[in-house]
């Protein structure tokens, strides 16, 4: 090769392999999500209600913080760690901009079995005090600390693998029934773990297959241990929790600042148990000693990563549906969009960076993201404010709640997890759309409660994938073009003659989990098509195929979405005489494109549907009652719309 020869292919290779910067900062932009928000941050508009939703949103930080630490077994300082640094991490990395991460009852459950495990509580005896200790802390609390960083560790490393891999396109197999399921199910468990605190009662670690069963059989065979005075406060506690957190929603439109019912409730708890002595004259158990400040970092044991796999993908795959459900859910009510795949990303970083800070795993949880909404946040900079508070509690008050009882700790878990709780009632909804649906959630949840959290989202997920596959080859039509679009191009008389574009759309295949995202987009698509102004009036346009419905395909909402509606008059058709079955988020996706069409200024009217889609639409969302949208035929549905418009004249229409 001649010099000159190897110099062009140096520079070529050069021009293709040199980065240029506007790719940089788009990379940058993509990984940093805080890069893209944070410069348009408006501080005259959001900085007020951002400050007042961290200070309420760290009231739930420093409560759950001690509370999950307790559930995952290690000394109530560690959660407060827990609060602080995953919660810096993910305003960073995460793109929900309003998902609180932190210390999660479900990930607290999962690595409270491997701290058990690994470090019973009958070991506590036999360990010694060591010199250089942590914050006065004794070997036994550091080497449960040491296991549950450890999950943390790995459950971070798993995350981020899965990033690395691009699984963030796979999230669309685990369906909301199986979310709602698992994590009803996981709170379940979570309730039961607090059982005895609440009681006052003392038993011994139970976990593993059909653990659930086997606590509350030994509460009944011990009824007789149960402390009255640890029921009673238990009982007072709950009671005054629940009726201020409803007041709070009752009234929340009418006072600007909810009262902080959690941290009022900590501190007249604590006093009285000061004043009262109720440590030694009742029995009752405290939280005890809480050194203040943070400790230097240190790596987690990596001689026990092997051991504790297990809980780390538990942590890993609960921890990553559960705050990715919670960031779909704010992205969607707020109107911005959220990438699976970096979510990965966020909270593996999330957990693998506090690891070396003595953290337990972390995830986002409901309470603290609903109370996000109740305050009216409005970015991340809520949680880097709470954070500023935490911090206060760390260096100055911790030591003052040593008094606190543990079953008012215990009440306000179970009070906590009232958003997971409720979510039985969602059985009502998935009964009158999909009874299919319905039998998933009920075998998820019997699996959540008989084993785990992780097993019985697995499960669901198993069991989901198996049954649509079983009712796909049941599909009464199986054609290769899954839509035909027909446009009719209808002049209408106004001050100005303009173009009025009806487009009619036949959905061949069923409409499930799998093919409702690539649904809603293809549809989409085809709405803010732009029109071609060359062709003339009675020109009809050219049909396009979509492979619409293919079963593994898993359609994402680009920037489209979010522009208007290039036809400020249109109409669009939908033929469902092909749409055989249906489950709850295919149900979904349709409602929610009709909204979506409604707000945009489009009329959608549903041809050829069958009684149970009617009924399961009707049921699943709030339509418009005051116009006939439902069909017997396409022909039906275009008489309505040409005399609601005072059409004249339609012009000739083909399939293709």
């Amino acid at each position: 090769m001649t010099g000159a020869k190897r110099k062009k292919k140096s520079v070529l290779w050069g021009k293709m392999h040199t980065p240029h910067w506007e790719d940089i900062k788009q990379w940058c932009k993509r990984r940093l999500p805080i890069l893209e928000w944070a410069p348009q941050y408006n501080l005259r508009e959001n900085l007020l209600p951002d400050t007042v939703s961290g200070i309420m949103l760290a009231v739930q930080q420093v409560t759950q913080g001690l509370s999950f630490a307790i559930l995952s077994s290690v000394h109530p300082v560690f959660g407060l760690y827990g609060s602080l640094f995953p919660a810096i991490i993910y305003a960073i990395f995460g793109m929900g901009r309003h998902v609180a991460t932190g210390t999660f009852a479900l990930t607290s459950l999962i690595s409270a079995n491997a701290v058990e495990r690994l470090v019973p509580q009958s070991s506590r005896n036999l360990t010694t005090q060591s010199n250089f200790s942590v914050l006065g802390l004794s070997d036994f609390e550091l080497q449960r600390i040491g296991v549950a960083a450890a999950v943390s560790f790995l459950g971070g490393v798993i995350q981020m693998v899965m990033f690395v891999l691009q699984l963030g396109s796979a999230t669309f197999l685990v369906t909301e029934p199986v979310i709602s399921a698992m994590t009803t199910g996981a709170a379940t468990h979570v309730v039961t773990s607090q059982v005895k605190y609440l009681l006052g009662i003392k038993m011994p670690y139970i976990s593993g297959p059909l653990g659930f069963f086997y606590i509350y059989a030994y509460v009944f065979e011990n009824i007789k241990s149960v402390q009255l005075e640890a029921l009673l406060l238990s009982l007072l506690s709950i009671v005054v929790l629940v009726l201020v957190k409803e007041l709070n929603e009752q009234f929340k439109r009418k006072i600007k600042v909810v009262l902080p019912v959690d941290l009022v409730l900590i501190i007249a708890a604590s006093f009285a148990c000061y004043c009262t002595n109720m440590e030694n004259t009742y029995g009752l158990e405290v939280v005890g000693h809480i050194p203040n400040g943070i400790p230097p970092p240190r790596a987690p044991p990596m001689n026990i990563l092997s051991a504790v796999l297990t809980e780390a993908f538990g942590v890993a795959l609960v921890g990553y549906v559960a705050s990715l459900a919670l960031a779909q859910g704010s992205a969607k009510k707020f109107k911005y969009s959220v990438n699976d795949n970096q979510e990965f990303l966020a909270h593996g970083l999330s957990n693998v960076i506090p690891s070396f800070f003595f953290c337990i795993p972390s995830a986002a949880a409901m309470g603290r993201t609903a109370g996000l909404y109740s305050t009216g946040a409005k970015t991340q900079v809520a949680c880097l404010i709470s954070c500023i508070f935490v911090l206060i509690v760390i260096y100055a008050i911790g030591p003052l709640l040593y008094w606190l009882p543990m079953c008012v700790l215990a009440s306000i878990i179970v009070v906590g997890l009232k958003g997971m709780l409720i979510q039985f009632r969602d059985l009502k909804k998935y009964w009158n759309v999909d009874k299919i649906d319905w039998g998933i959630w009920i075998s998820t949840y019997i699996f959540t409660i008989c084993f785990a959290a992780n097993v019985g989202l697995l499960f669901g997920v198993v069991c989901t994938i198996a049954i649509v596959i079983g009712r796909f080859p049941r599909a009464k039509t199986l054609s290769i073009t899954n839509m035909k679009e027909l446009e009719f191009k209808v002049k209408t008389e106004m001050n100005d003659e303009t173009l009025q574009q009806v487009k009619i759309i036949s959905i061949n295949n069923p409409l499930v989990f799998l093919n409702a995202k690539k649904l809603n987009t293809d549809l989409m698509k085809i709405i803010l098509k732009e029109n071609d102004s060359s062709h003339p009036l009675d020109d009809v346009s050219k049909c396009e195929q979509n492979t619409l419905l293919s079963p593994l395909s898993n359609g994402n909402c680009n920037e489209e979405a979010s522009q208007r509606c290039p036809c400020d008059k249109c109409s669009l058709v939908l033929d469902c005489n092909g749409l055989t079955f249906f489950d709850y988020t295919g149900v979904s996706t349709l409602v929610e494109l009709y909204l979506d069409c409604k707000s945009r200024g489009v009329d959608v009217f549903l041809a050829n549907c069958t009684a149970s889609l009617i009924k399961a639409m009707t049921y699943c969302g709030d339509l418009d009652t005051e116009k006939p949208i439902f069909f017997d035929s396409v022909p039906a549905a275009i008489s309505t719309i040409q005399s609601s418009k005072n059409l004249s004249k339609v012009s000739d229409h083909s399939e293709v």
